[in-house]
């Protein structure tokens, strides 16, 4: 299995990292696995010279400005915010490569995102093979078979307002995930917070914190085969929204990696985000419409009816322009015998589909997310994703107390 390169942002305390499962026995796929995420090779020669605009931040006028605390993070670490903005960013040394969790920067690049970038973040590295996942302990159930992923009818914003693309630059070119809006406790009803994946926002072990990173809800709204020439308000109607903050688990973060499945079974995020353009004053959540909320002690497999899978693969044959589900009853995989049991389904999506929320019934009935896509194999045919717990609980409040009241 492969992770196809994905976005990764910030994080938080330590225990704010994957999810509290128990401890399970487990198989171990080695270098099998690898992210859903999908990274592409479009030139870097032409990214970032458009850009006018700033950073995180907006005056009384509407007019985006650059906070003093980010600009005084950016100076610790030798960066001048309008070097940065005109084309420093795609400096990936490793003593410009953010790493620790206040460490992250995002400033905002005014249209750096355009209709092109965004179609064109969308081809995967060369696979990496899968491999056998037998031997474990008695805890992975026997592989899925194959479900088929289903176009979503569109408009995407009357059937899953929610969900959308995140977009960012790696070291290697232009990446793309996908990611769910979220219920924000500390603001009712004015959620600006999204759940992707860890390895969507940073790159763990090898890596920092991705660069450019940002979210556009319910992308190619209408499900045109090809956006091609299409405008930006077309692409993204609702908007393009930049992590002001990222959060993501110390597992992700110290243990993380492409291939293998290390980190997985904590390879989740918390984005909260800001309108590139002021915006409306409305938040993200009233601007959609509809906001998730997130169940952490979600049934265990037996008890589980059946989970939905949403995402933009974009790895062959998908080309990322859409977005497609599976639904599925879950079963379990168990990585290594000292880690949480993860949830596999059966899912024909690819790379592009990382970091895309799985949705089932909560306590109370009604839809509520309880996973996201983590990894599969190259060869699709199924897909797996954390359980969320104690752990994932953690970053998500954390990110909802830092911006409570704002």
């Amino acid at each position: 299995m492969r992770l196809n390169r994905p976005t990764f942002a910030a994080r938080s305390g330590r225990s704010a990292r994957r999810k509290s499962s128990p401890v399970f026995a487990a198989a171990a796929v080695a270098a099998a696995l690898t992210l859903t995420a999908t990274a592409c090779g479009p030139s870097e020669d032409n990214a970032g010279n458009k850009p006018t605009a700033s950073a995180t931040g907006q005056s009384t006028d509407g007019k985006i400005t650059i906070p003093d605390d980010l600009k005084d993070r950016l100076k610790e670490h030798g960066i001048d915010v309008d070097k940065w903005r005109n084309g420093e960013w795609k400096n990936w040394d490793k003593d410009k490569w953010l790493r620790e969790a206040q460490d992250y920067v995002n400033p905002i690049i005014e249209d750096l995102w355009d209709p092109d970038r965004m179609r064109d973040a969308e081809q995967p590295n060369k696979p990496v093979e899968e491999e056998d996942i037998s031997g474990d302990k008695g805890v992975t159930d026997p592989t899925p078979r194959p479900v088929d992923a289903q176009g979503v009818s569109a408009p995407y914003h009357d059937n899953a307002p929610e969900a959308g693309k995140v977009f960012f630059d790696g070291p290697k070119g232009s990446m793309v995930c996908s990611a769910t809006v979220v219920k924000d406790p500390a603001n009712p009803g004015k959620s600006n917070m999204v759940w992707t994946a860890g390895h969507c926002v940073h790159a763990g072990k090898e890596g920092g914190w991705y660069r450019n990173i940002a979210f556009v809800p319910s992308y190619n709204d209408k499900a045109k085969p090809s956006t091609k020439g299409d405008a930006k308000e077309e692409i993204a109607p609702y908007g393009v929204w930049w992590g002001d903050w990222a959060q993501t688990s110390e597992q992700w973060i110290s243990q993380g990696a492409a291939t293998g499945g290390q980190g997985a079974p904590w390879d989740f995020a918390v984005l909260h985000v800001t309108p590139e353009k002021g915006g409306n004053g409305k938040s993200l959540e009233e601007t959609v419409g509809s906001a998730l909320p997130v169940d952490f002690n979600a049934p265990a497999v037996p008890k589980i009816g059946g989970m939905t899978a949403t995402g933009f693969p974009a790895a062959p044959p998908f080309d990322g322009e859409r977005m497609f589900q599976c639904q599925d009853k879950p079963g379990r995989l168990s990585l290594r015998a000292n880690e949480p049991t993860m949830y596999r389904i059966g899912c024909t999506m690819t790379g592009g589909s990382s970091g895309g929320g799985w949705v089932a019934a909560g306590k109370d009935g009604k839809p509520a997310l309880v996973s996201n896509t983590s990894i599969g194999p190259v060869t699709a045919g199924w897909l797996a994703g954390p359980r969320l717990g104690d752990e994932a609980k953690s970053i998500y409040d954390a990110v909802s107390k830092k911006y409570a009241g704002r």
